[in-house]
């Protein structure tokens, strides 16, 4: 029974690690993914195209002041 109780300790552990793990690769990749196209968008104004209209990011925080209740 101990022993049962240790292992089911040690597995959830590992899964809150996890997880943890795995959304902090998320912001990793995604703050890459961000320069890349910042570097992108760098060489086309160097090469003398046109830089490309900046995507909408979901996750920035909305413009203007929250509305009151």
């Amino acid at each position: 029974m101990r022993r049962m109780v240790t292992i089911g300790l040690c597995l959830a552990a590992t899964a809150v690690a996890g997880c943890e793990t795995m959304q902090g690769a998320g912001r990793d990749m995604q703050t890459a993914g961000q320069l890349l196209s910042d570097q992108a968008a760098n060489s086309q104004v160097q090469m003398g195209q046109a830089a490309p209209v900046a995507p909408v990011d979901p996750y920035a925080p909305p413009a203007g002041a929250p509305a009151p209740y």
